[in-house]
């Protein structure tokens, strides 16, 4: 089976796009909070926060 590769929809030099206004979206801002939760699922340090609030609390009791 012998298959075509689909037509680009675009030129490679973006010359339809070049100069155009940035879009603006109709949603409001996200706060601070709700941007970083969108990456939550990807900390890479999952159970970190938990182990820091270990290390005060222990430090706390030797105070």
């Amino acid at each position: 089976m012998n298959r075509k590769p689909a037509p680009s929809p675009a030129p490679d030099n973006y010359e339809d796009i070049i100069g155009l206004p940035r879009p603006v979206s109709r949603k409001p801002p996200l706060s601070m909070s709700s941007r970083a939760a969108q990456f939550v699922p990807f900390a890479a340090l999952s159970g970190h926060e938990e182990t820091i609030k270990q290390v005060v609390r222990e430090w706390k009791e030797r105070s």
